[in-house]
């Protein structure tokens, strides 16, 4: 996901540093991406909505666009942990990922709506699969290919979502492979 904004690395509050023992340990298993994905979010929901997991700055949204928080980036590459914050309004485009990930709602509520590619004569087109509503505590992962979504905050409030990435987002500057434009008729 992008911004316009370079990413920010921010310091880590005891919750957090757990939550990262026990991400390293999930991948350090070295299985498939999509049991992999599993097994990270088994280990991230039940830091979901916890008080003690963000400190308030990186709670704090940006007027002009979601804002991304590097929380950590394990020194090897192996992964990355983000918090998203979504003021009302913001979104993403349609993209799909470098790697696998998992996300999980820590306030708030996030919508999403899930692509694929279908062929068609001259090629593939964008179609629209599902829309879902991730509520805080849900957790999701998916791994490329298929993985195309955008991600937005429907709501009057903010929302947060914390993201794990199968890859050091701060190397590569974003979780994006490619972005996508709507199908027809969809802005």
């Amino acid at each position: 996901m992008t911004t316009s904004k370079a990413l920010t690395r921010t310091a880590a509050t005891t919750r957090l540093d757990r939550l990262v023992h026990e991400v390293r340990e999930a991948v350090g298993h070295g299985l498939p991406h999509d049991r992999t994905a599993r097994l990270v979010g088994e280990r991230l929901a039940p830091h979901l909505g916890a008080d003690d997991l963000l400190t308030d700055r990186q709670r704090e949204g940006d007027a002009d666009h979601y804002r991304q928080h590097v929380l950590h980036a394990e020194e090897d590459g192996g992964f990355s942990i983000v918090a998203l914050v979504w003021l009302p309004g913001q979104r993403t485009t349609i993209h799909d990922h470098v790697s696998w990930c998992v996300t999980g709602v820590h306030e708030g509520r996030e919508h999403e709506r899930r692509y694929e590619l279908v062929p068609d004569g001259a090629g593939c087109r964008l179609v629209a699969t599902r829309d879902v509503v991730n509520e805080r505590g849900d957790v999701c992962g998916f791994a490329p290919p298929g993985d195309i979504h955008r991600v937005w905050n429907a709501g009057a409030e903010k929302a947060i979502s914390l993201h794990v990435y199968g890859a050091d987002i701060t190397r590569l500057g974003s979780s994006v492979r490619r972005t996508y434009q709507p199908p027809a008729g969809e802005r």
